[in-house]
């Protein structure tokens, strides 16, 4: 089974063909698609196109982005959209929540006050999380060891081998894209050849980081059968071994998505 964990399905960059892109996506083998939430606005549209496709499944939060532009009451307002998804098919955890302290300008404080918030708002819940962790290894690291959510995955990794063995040892899986086709990620590329076998799930996060055979075009979650590919490549393993074991590593720290 291939699982896509990280994709915005919703983006608009999709509006033209989104069901023709989810219909590819599972004709080439990919059985689950993880839409994460990014803002309150979008909570409604994640949930519901985990109902119009069979596999889709969501997850809810307030990504680091869009945190200048909410208010407390969207934090009101996650907290209730959770207790609604409890149970139902398809919703998976918190995110995509975290820090990102790459882009110029961003208020770090009111990130920080808005992930601890989410945080909280997972163990409550019981529930993992899909963490954007950009330049914020560390401070992502302290929040999850003060605060402890059950599992998760570190999207989009681009730490050190020692900031990715932290993260396991918090129950987390790394997640590998688009960035691990370039020649050139090197350091990526080491962690996908030394890392364990649970340590990592597979992502496309389309439309965005695609891979090298699409640079600067648009991704899609049909894309991660040949990432996918790649990653078996640089371990030494065939495809189908791949697929089972992200797979499985997936289903560990996302555990909705045995169903």
């Amino acid at each position: 089974m291939l699982i896509d964990t990280h994709c915005h399905l919703d983006a608009s960059e999709f509006d033209p063909d989104r069901d023709a892109v989810v219909a590819s996506a599972v004709a080439a083998g990919v059985q689950r698609i993880v839409v994460p939430a990014v803002a309150a606005e979008n909570f409604q549209v994640v949930s519901d196109l985990a109902r119009r496709h069979a596999a889709v499944r969501y997850a809810l939060g307030i990504h680091p982005l869009f945190v200048e532009r909410a208010a407390d009451v969207d934090l009101d307002a996650l907290r209730e959209a959770v207790a609604r998804s409890i149970g139902q098919p398809g919703f998976v955890g918190i995110g995509e929540i975290g820090l990102d302290h790459f882009v110029p300008g961003l208020d770090r404080e009111r990130q920080l006050r808005f992930f601890a918030a989410q945080l909280r708002l997972a163990r409550d819940f019981d529930l993992p999380v899909i963490l954007h962790v950009r330049k914020a290894q560390d401070t992502v690291l302290r929040e999850l060891r003060r605060l402890r959510p059950r599992s998760g995955i570190a999207h989009a990794f681009n730490g050190s081998a020692q900031q990715a063995h932290q993260f396991l040892d918090l129950g987390c899986a790394l997640g590998f894209g688009g960035a691990v086709t370039f020649e050139r990620a090197r350091q990526i590329r080491r962690l996908a050849v030394s890392l364990p076998d649970e340590a990592f799930v597979l992502e496309t996060d389309s439309p965005d980081i695609p891979p090298a055979w699409l640079h600067r075009q648009r991704n899609a979650p049909g894309e991660l059968p040949r990432i996918a590919g790649v990653l078996a490549t640089l371990r030494g393993i065939d495809i189908d071994a791949l697929a089972t074991l992200t797979a499985a590593n997936a289903q560990r720290v996302l555990p909705a998505l045995r169903h």
